[in-house]
């Protein structure tokens, strides 16, 4: 997300998207055919596969490029990690996983972290001081345009758009190789964004210096192909919730990062906002290991806690009484 950010004064944000997702897609496609993986076959391997590549792949990567001009490395990356939140919600409606209590806790941390991340802050500190009001003018009449000009906004949409990808997954590997059907994706959902850059955007390219094209190299290898092929290949069968919360220290190192080089700094809204999503965040992924945690303090009885180990208890018939004083005469 840093080395995106960096980049971006230098080109344009679809094209940017684009060049993150085609060129991995290839690579990621190379290794499959490589590793001897079939490629998909069918009109449903292919339909759910172009669904997948349109939300994860262009709307995913096209809104995180857009709300990463309008807002800061390091808040978009807590707002694109957020994600497990939704996904979280999603496995429990569609496949059965259990959230628990505190599961549930976390999704209540995260909404309000979020939203006070999403929306800017003259509206919250409005509503904390109780200035609310219905009126057009207050709400402002463009109030969705507002909204698309916000940065964290854009980027909790690019989230919610890769949350629904991660569910997609697990219904495109019934029909496709999982590393097969991710290259595929990258490409197919890389294409629009070209197109787009095409048409909106002018001079994608003539400003980048080396520096520039390293920086794009990286988040195109390691970014997008390792980390795409690697996430989206246990996401097809393992835990969708606890796999899309083992993210919750990126944003962590993007803030710091974002600090470090681009001088980014939150206001104190968005630093409350960003502390209750992770911690929204961890406590989603450890859910299982705080129930299990409290189970057994429960089944510990009372007394077994209470009690004294008998190696460094004194029996009061050993301790041999002070002899008593003598008085002295006068």
């Amino acid at each position: 997300m840093v080395a995106m950010k960096g980049v971006l004064p230098n080109t344009t944000p679809l094209f940017m998207a684009g060049v993150r997702l085609v060129p991995a897609g290839m690579l990621v496609l190379a290794t499959a055919m490589i590793r001897g993986k079939s490629q998909p076959k069918g009109w449903q391997a292919w339909l759910w596969i172009a669904l997948f590549a349109l939300v994860d792949g262009t709307m995913f990567q096209g809104f995180l490029a857009e709300g990463l001009v309008r807002t800061g490395a390091g808040l978009g990356s807590v707002m694109i990690d957020s994600q497990p939140l939704a996904v979280a919600l999603m496995a429990w409606l569609l496949f059965g996983e259990t959230i628990g209590l505190w599961g549930l806790i976390g999704l209540g941390f995260g909404i309000i972290g979020i939203t006070l991340l999403a929306l800017p802050d003259e509206w919250i500190v409005s509503l904390l001081q109780g200035q609310v009001s219905l009126d057009s003018a207050q709400l402002g009449i463009n109030l969705v345009s507002d909204l698309f000009q916000n940065g964290q906004w854009l980027m909790l949409l690019a989230s919610l758009s890769m949350a629904v990808g991660t569910v997609l997954m697990r219904y495109v590997s019934r029909h496709a190789d999982p590393i097969a059907a991710t290259g595929w994706h990258m490409i197919l959902g890389g294409l629009p964004l070209f197109a787009l850059s095409a048409r909106f955007e002018t001079e994608q390219f003539v400003h980048l210096d080396a520096a520039n094209w390293l920086a794009i190299g990286y988040s195109t290898v390691f970014g997008s192909a390792i980390a795409y092929g690697i996430f989206f290949y246990f996401a097809a069968s393992g835990s969708l919730t606890s796999l899309s919360s083992l993210t919750f220290l990126t944003p962590v190192f993007a803030l710091f990062f974002g600090n470090l080089f681009l001088g980014e700094t939150l206001s104190q809204v968005q630093w409350f906002g960003v502390g209750l999503t992770l911690v929204s965040i961890y406590l989603i992924n450890q859910r299982d290991v705080l129930t299990e945690k409290f189970k057994a303090m429960r089944q510990v009885p009372i007394s077994e806690v209470l009690q004294l180990d008998q190696s460094e208890t004194v029996s009061i018939q050993e301790v041999t009484p002070l002899p008593a004083p003598v008085a002295e005469n006068d």
